[in-house]
């Protein structure tokens, strides 16, 4: 029972949602995410630290960047959940605004280092 709650508590929120749709397309950085969802970069990253706790995704370093995956999930109900949240919402349209957004989002100019 609490694994399910768990994992449904860290899905009720609609950027997260939105995170793990995208990610479901490629790797993206903070910077990328927050520039794709009009958040800030401090949301995004709370949101990824809920994802990560549940197992969601994972993340690896790329120089200046931390990129952030999808995790292959071994718990039952959120393997099961996002099997579904893949196939899901695919057409609605701030989905595809989101998809559309990430496709015009350039790292080196959102995440620039001095």
């Amino acid at each position: 029972m609490r694994q399910i709650v768990k994992v449904l508590k860290v899905l009720s929120d609609q950027n997260r949602i939105r995170i793990l749709k995208l990610l479901d397309r490629r790797k993206f950085c903070v910077c990328e995410l927050a520039a794709i969802l009009g958040i800030t970069q401090p949301s995004v990253s709370r949101h990824l630290k809920k994802l990560k706790a549940a197992g969601f995704i994972g993340d690896e370093q790329h120089g200046f960047w931390t990129d952030y995956f999808l995790n292959e999930l071994d718990d039952r109900y959120g393997k099961t959940l996002m099997r579904l949240i893949r196939t899901w919402l695919n057409d609605d349209p701030l989905v595809r605004q989101d998809k559309d957004r990430a496709g015009k989002v350039n790292r080196s100019i959102l995440c620039c280092r001095k």
